[in-house]
């Protein structure tokens, strides 16, 4: 007989035991009271020796408050298990008890030595409450552990004893047993659950305060899994804390402790840009180099993940290797002795503890390295944005750049995951191979080239998931980057009726991604058809070879190759998954580091000076910029340009000559060709589209300063901002909207000026900051602000220079300025006469302070006109709420909503059907293996070997195709339900009215159609499914286990039970932190989305330190959740493991027990070989479900989103107005009321007036007065609350809102353009033909502009039009109007980012081609409305005056009167230079 291990050290060992059977539990049983009594003398001499203690307040002094459950009660267990044994040492003095041990020195030795144990035991616990220990000390707590299982091993026989009447040991046996469970409990969950009190504060005691108050204190301060010791590392311990928490509580943001600092943004970050430099300097620049860095950045922790993973997967081979020696135990039991059977138990349950810790380390380490990375990448992807040139930025839009960020960290990361399969595949293949070679000879060669013939068919395959990949991939940065610009655009499509075609765009978009995802799925189900029928495959092919050359085939050999074949699954069905994990993170990997490639702004383009060295604050000589450097014509040319310190200095031209780009080379952001800038001091900048940050308005002020109150209240001053402060409920921390939304465009210029003023800076650099002010505010700001806190600055206001010199000497020049000031002049005359023919107007000194006197008494409210949230007092200062999160447990309805969207969750009880039958095949194809194959080499199978095989074949191929129709129709049912999802949630977000969007950041709706929606498309369905199929698998194993001995079932049942607790007991504390790690991500994409839009801005104030360090801040925020998630699930499952380790070790113990010929060996072999699966299916089943909730968390945030409540309906049959309406344009309005929420004051307040058809009608006053608002409820941006509105006869509230918008036009203040081509944007619905277009943009000064370009109408226009002008960007939306030639057009602010002369133009073509229509004007410029037939003057959302403006002038006491005489006095300098034209 061979032996089963083939040393002699293992044949010596065997036999000592076999001789030395009777006593063998007292000599196991005094070996470790022995080592238990040195580690105890040796931890007490640390002690003495002064060794750091583990206890809770070493420097306070405290007192006892409370004795918890869980230390009386080892206290109790432990005295119990002491005085059980001293009884039993009783009871051997007085011969009352005979033990089955003849050595009476061991049998009192073991007693003794026990007794003594557990005395020092229960005096070791009695003193945790002097030493004030929160924790019981590891030592104690492995003690019990190890009491534990000595105890459960020595009472097996009492749990399978039948007839052998029972005696008092047994019973004490049982006792201790029950004790030892008890303490085994309480050693797991390790606290002591003692609470003290402080004596220096009583009434507040330390441990008595809630553990919501500890952990916000413990969090501030340090990391529980910084501060962990290495048994609470292995066993995951150091997050019970937090577990308690979550399960009395929901948990709560500030509850989740700190991350470990080496897993810090800062830290990472830090690490891979050193790296990062390294490895360019090394290697110099290409896409290597990203590879290396993050190569240098990951191999310390990667290399012990990879040791944990090799050991893991040597280990896990070990249970197949034994199986033959069991089976073989088993047949032949009574030639051997039963210390043997428990020896090789014993050996399958170390090999499978082991596997388990190694497992769980080194898929926690690789969690952990990926938060590390994704940290480091993100940082790095956030700074490189704030570096971006300006070409760098038109070729990656804020879309592409946030899928970086979200999609293509998420791949790269997931790969370090998947990336210690690389090493651990050979050893699995190895090990398997050695096993077989060593049962089955040369069948093992089949096995070999089989599984390489499978693995390699991956290679083709994976090769086509790769352009799949890449397909979807760029298909989805399509549909990101269209989303990203229509959602900031959004107010304009509402407005023009764009919306639909909008929407279509994106279903567009998202069916071209629907297309490859299905292509993907399609080839992932085919590769897991081919993947899991493997095993079989490899079965079959291998039997069959060993058939034909002869080798037997016994039962054991069977099982064990069975085995091995279903631990080779790991390898081969991760396969696919490594590659395919592989292919995505190159495909990520290749675009970030293209990204990170891009060119960024010039470092050396500016010269940056002290003010102390020279006298000129700016000076360019020579200088060349183009925004394009490749193009022909420069954009500034021949630029010579020196401003001395203090001067004011005003850079004027007509649209697109080059304003905006003069101060962009002192920025720095233009691509400086030649020449050289220099610049003396610290400068600050005002752009001319206002960037403003979600946040206070104070922060956005001080912007990143200290603040000093004289210094700010002066700025508000001279910035016109009082006035605001105090009509804002909170002051100047209210907070502002995404993009300034709830501002006006006013409030915003104002702000962003005050920014600039604030930062005491040398040089300022304002672009146009006067454009979006009234005049009363722009008089202010000039003298306050420009000529006054500035005064000592050196100021330069918005290629070739053509002119430079003083006001009068450019007037006399005559070669191009007269024209812009004689188009201001013009206007400022037209206002002029018409005052002069309605009333003698004098024009005296004292009038500029009878102005000023009635601005004061006339400054009202100015809050916003443009959103929904400000316009009046009482609103909340917090606009952005905190994203909502539901709380508790994910309901039900969510669940079935998603399993019930395609076909009314018909293809659920198919799939599951085919999963069952293809475990029924597998069950039915390893039992008729097990069943038919012989026990040992002499005995005959039970049929020939071609039947048993053939009939094998069938079974396994049968699985196979059960396996196929279920992965299809995963596939089917699970992107079906995503693209409804979708779909539902797209319609529901274009349908939202525009107080969603004002008060819901652009990151969080993003968050949602991306990495959401990401889950639902690949994810959701897999994962879910995974949850079914491990039930089922696992019921399948039970069933099998339970064939073999039901006995199993005695301690399966609590085990599931614990499992259960285990799993309720987790998932508050997962589900919470799953929720706030995806509430957590959004604000990484807002802050970074807003940081691009304000780059220039940034980087102009030198902040971008300040910014990096806020991503940092709100990566951590992301990773704290995220961390003590992924913690969490390796807790469970660690736990989950342990627990089902115990059952195995149960069933082996039994089977060992069992008297021979009760159970078929070969059967018993089957039970063992799926036995060793155990403990991977019950955590994968807990672990599949709990991460199947995590998951759906993203179908509750998309179900979120697609209840919005919605805008009234697009059309309405009942009341569709006719074709030609409105074919006279009146408007009437009747009592109108307009408030944003019933609970608000009305903002506009029983208007009632008559806009006649044809006329043209100027509405002004200041701001925050009603105007825009006025606007917003004639397109129904805002319904009425009371009264209504007329056009044409018509009650525009009960017409679609599609029907009312689509027949009106406007020009918006912001004007916007979307990313394509300039006809895309003049004609979005392809309405008009290119004589048209070409009309229309003569029409409007762009006809020059569009032909000098070689591309046409077919010019590009970049997101947001950044590669044209604010003013051009204007014309653009005056040709959509011209284009559309509605008979009722709004102008609101239409001409404030253009010059006077571009002005007068507009003007005059509106007049032209708009002179039988009504135009609505809402202007801060007077004369553009001067020549109105009527002015509607609003004050405080009523009407102050309604009347022809000659009417209104011949009334001294006029509100409009003062307007004009403000506007007028404003700029009476211009009269004197009137002068000097004529």
């Amino acid at each position: 007989m061979s032996m089963p291990f083939g040393s002699a050290a293992q044949m010596g060992l065997t036999q000592w035991l076999q001789l030395n059977s009777p006593c063998m539990k007292e000599h196991i049983s005094i070996t470790m009271q022995l080592a238990f009594l040195a580690f105890f003398v040796i931890h007490f001499a640390w002690k003495r020796l002064g060794a750091v203690r583990n206890r809770g307040g070493n420097d306070i002094e405290e007192d006892l408050k409370k004795q918890s459950f869980s230390y009386k009660l080892s206290l109790l267990c432990s005295v119990s298990i002491f005085g059980t044994h001293c009884f039993i040492l009783l009871l051997l003095f007085q011969n009352s008890t005979v033990p089955q041990c003849d050595s009476s020195v061991s049998v009192f030795s073991a007693e003794i030595s026990q007794a003594l144990s557990w005395l020092i035991v229960s005096v070791y616990v009695m003193k945790i409450k002097k030493w004030r220990l929160i924790e019981f000390p590891w030592m104690l707590r492995t003690w019990w552990l190890c009491s534990f299982i000595l105890s459960l091993t020595f009472t097996a026989h009492f749990i399978t004893a039948k007839d052998e009447p029972l005696e008092f040991r047994d019973y004490a046996d049982l006792t201790c047993l029950v004790a030892s469970l008890f303490l085994l409990t309480v050693s797991i969950r390790g606290k002591t659950g003692l609470q003290f009190l402080e004596s220096s504060e009583v009434t507040e005691p330390l441990l008595l305060c809630s553990e919501t108050e500890q952990i916000k204190k413990k969090s501030s301060s340090f990391s529980p899994y910084g501060n962990a010791t290495l048994f609470q590392r292995i066993t995951f311990s150091w997050i019970n804390p937090l577990f308690s928490l979550g399960y009395k509580k929901p948990l709560e943001k500030d509850d989740v402790p700190n991350i470990y600092v080496k897993d810090s943004a800062q830290t990472c970050s830090q690490a891979f840009d050193k790296n990062l430099k390294t490895t360019i300097e090394q290697e110099g620049p290409g896409r290597a180099f990203f590879y290396k860095s993050v190569l240098r950045f990951v191999w310390k922790k990667a290399a012990i993940n990879a040791l944990f993973a090799v050991v893991n997967a040597s280990t896990a081979y070990i249970g197949p290797y034994l199986i033959n020696d069991f089976v073989v135990f088993l047949t032949k039991k009574q030639d051997q002795s039963l210390n043997y059977g428990y020896l090789l138990a014993l050996g399958f349950l170390s090999a499978k503890i082991v596997e388990t810790v190694t497992q769980r380390q080194w898929i926690f380490g690789a969690r952990q390295l990926g938060m590390r990375l994704r940290a480091a990448l993100i940082s790095h992807i956030y700074q490189k944005g704030l570096l971006l040139s300006s070409q760098s930025r038109q070729s990656h839009t804020s879309g592409e750049i946030i899928n970086y960020m979200s999609v293509d960290v998420q791949r790269i990361t997931d790969f370090i995951w998947y990336v210690n399969n690389i090493w651990m595949l050979p050893i699995q293949i190895s090990a398997a191979i050695f096993i077989l070679q060593k049962h089955l000879g040369l069948g093992a060669v089949a096995a070999l080239v089989t599984t390489l013939m499978v693995m390699a068919c991956n290679y083709p395959l994976t090769r086509i998931q790769r352009t799949y990949q890449s397909d979807i991939m760029n298909a989805k940065d399509e549909r990101m980057k269209a989303t990203s610009e229509i959602l900031k655009n959004m107010k304009i499509l509402k407005l023009q009726a764009w919306d639909n075609q909008f929407l279509n765009k994106v279903k567009r978009l998202r069916k071209k991604e629907y297309d490859c995802l299905w292509k993907s799925l399609r080839l992932q189900a085919f590769t897991t058809f081919i993947l899991w029928g493997a095993p079989s495959l490899i079965s079959v092919v291998t039997f069959v070879t060993c058939m034909l050359i002869g080798v037997k085939l016994t039962s054991g050999a069977v099982l064990s190759a069975l085995a091995t074949f279903q631990m080779l699954q790991s390898p081969i069905f991760g396969l696919p998954d490594l590659l395919s994990a592989l292919v995505q993170s190159k495909v990520s990997a290749d675009r970030i580091a293209s990204y990170l490639q891009q060119s960024e702004t010039q470092k050396d383009a500016v010269e940056y000076l002290s003010k102390d060295d020279t006298e000129l604050s700016v000076e360019i000589e020579n200088g060349a910029f183009s925004w394009e450097p490749e193009a022909s014509r420069p954009t500034l040319d021949e630029i010579e340009l020196r401003v001395k310190t203090g001067m004011k200095v005003a850079i004027c031209g007509a649209v697109g000559s080059g304003k905006s780009s003069l101060l962009s080379s002192i920025l720095g952001e233009i691509q400086k060709l030649r020449g050289t800038v220099r610049v003396s001091g610290k400068q600050a900048y005002v752009p001319q589209s206002p960037w403003i940050l979600t946040g206070t308005i104070r922060d956005n002020i001080l912007f990143g300063s200290i603040y000093e109150s004289e210094k700010y209240e002066r700025t508000v001053k001279a910035c016109a901002l009082i006035k605001d402060f105090e009509l804002f409920s909170n002051g100047d921390m209210t907070e502002i909207g995404e993009r300034g939304i709830n501002m006006s465009g006013g409030q915003k210029q104002r702000i962003q000026i005050a920014r600039a003023v604030y930062q005491d800076a040398d040089v300022y650099l304002l672009d146009d900051p006067f454009s979006a002010v009234d005049a009363h505010t722009g008089r202010q700001l000039f003298e306050e602000c420009l000529m006054g806190i500035l005064k000592e600055k050196t100021v330069m206001q918005n290629g070739r220079v053509m002119q430079a010199g003083k006001f009068q000497e450019l007037l006399k020049q005559n070669i191009g300025f007269e024209v812009l000031v004689g188009a201001h002049n013009e206007a400022l005359d037209s206002i002029l006469s018409i005052e002069k023919s309605s009333r003698n107007f004098k024009e005296e000194a004292k009038d500029e302070d009878d102005t000023s006197a009635i601005a004061e008494s006339l400054q009202t409210q100015r809050d916003s006109e443009h959103n929904i949230s400000t316009e009046n007092k009482k609103k909340e200062a917090k606009l952005v709420q905190d994203e909502e999160t539901e709380k508790g447990v994910i309901g039900k309805e969510v669940y079935l909503a998603y399993l019930r969207t395609v076909k009314g969750g018909l293809l659920v009880p198919i799939i599951i059907l085919a999963q069952s039958c293809f475990q029924m095949l597998q069950i039915a194809s390893n039992y008729w293996m097990a069943w038919t194959a012989p026990p040992t080499a002499e005995s005959k199978p039970k049929m020939s070997m071609d039947k048993i095989l053939l009939v094998y074949a069938l079974l396994a191929a049968g699985s196979s195709l059960c396996v196929l129709a279920r992965t299809i129709l995963v596939a089917i049912g699970g992107l079906s339900t995503a693209e409804k999802f979708f779909s539902r949630m797209l319609c529901s977000i274009f349908r939202a009215p525009m107080s969603f969007f004002d008060s819901t950041p652009t990151g969080r709706i993003l968050n949602r159609v991306s990495t959401d929606q990401s889950v639902l498309d690949l994810e959701m369905a897999i994962k879910l499914g995974w949850c079914a199929f491990s039930i089922i698998q696992i019921v399948g194993t039970i069933f099998v286990m339970s064939q073999v001995a039901w006995q199993v079932c005695v301690i399966f049942i609590p085990v599931a039970v614990a499992c259960v607790f285990y799993q309720r007991y987790y998932t508050p504390t997962a589900r919470e932190l799953s929720r706030m790690s995806g509430v957590e991500r959004a604000p990484i994409l807002h802050h970074f989305a807003e940081s691009l839009a304000g780059a220039t801005t940034i980087r102009a104030f030198d902040q971008r330190d300040r910014f990096i360090s806020s991503n940092l801040t709100l990566i951590d925020n992301h990773s704290r959740p995220w961390f003590h998630v992924a913690s969490a699930m390796e807790w469970l499952s660690f736990r989950l493991n342990l627990l089902s380790h115990f059952v195995f070790a149960f069933s082996l113990v039994l089977l060992v027990t069992l008297p021979e010929g009760v159970i078929n060996p070969s059967i018993a072999g089957l039970g063992v070989t799926y036995g060793l699966s155990l403990n991977v299916l019950q955590a994968t089943v807990i672990w599949n479900i709990c991460n199947a909730e995590n998951k759906m968390i993203s179908v509750e945030r998309i179900l979120q989103y697609s209840k919005i409540p919605s805008e009234a309906p697009l059309v309405v049959d009942a009341h569709k107005p006719l074709d030609n309406w409105p074919n006279v344009g009146s408007i009437v309005f009747r009592d109108l009321q307009v408030r944003y929420a019933e609970h608000f004051p009305a903002v506009l307040k029983n208007i009632t007036c008559e806009f006649p058809g044809g006329k043209k009608i100027g509405v002004v006053g200041r701001t925050g007065s009603g105007k825009s608002t006025l606007i917003q409820a004639l397109f129904r941006i805002v319904e009425p609350s009371h009264g209504t509105i007329v056009i044409d006869n018509v009650d525009i509230t009960k017409i679609g809102l599609h029907d009312l918008r689509s027949r009106l036009g406007i020009i918006p203040q912001d004007p916007a353009l979307f990313d394509g081509t300039v006809r895309v944007n003049l004609d979005p619905l392809a309405q008009y033909t290119d004589q048209e277009l070409w009309e229309a943009l003569d029409k409007c000064q762009l006809g020059d502009v569009l032909r000098a370009k070689d591309e046409k109408l077919n010019a590009t226009v970049v997101e947001n039009g950044d590669n044209w002008s604010v003013g051009q960007r204007q014309l653009v939306c005056l040709g959509r109007v011209l284009l559309k030639k509605s008979n009722i057009l709004v102008l609101d602010e239409a001409t404030a980012s253009v010059d006077s002369a571009t002005d007068g133009v507009i003007q005059k073509i509106i007049t032209q081609e708009f002179k039988d229509r009504t135009v609505v004007t809402i202007a801060h410029r007077i004369h553009t409305v001067i020549e109105s037939d009527l002015v509607l003057v609003l004050s405080d959302g009523r009407i102050a005056e309604f009347d022809s403006p000659a009417k209104l002038l011949e009334r001294e006491d006029s509100f409009f009167s003062k307007l004009i005489k403000e506007y007028s006095m404003r700029s009476k300098h211009f009269t004197g230079s009137n002068n000097l034209l004529s």
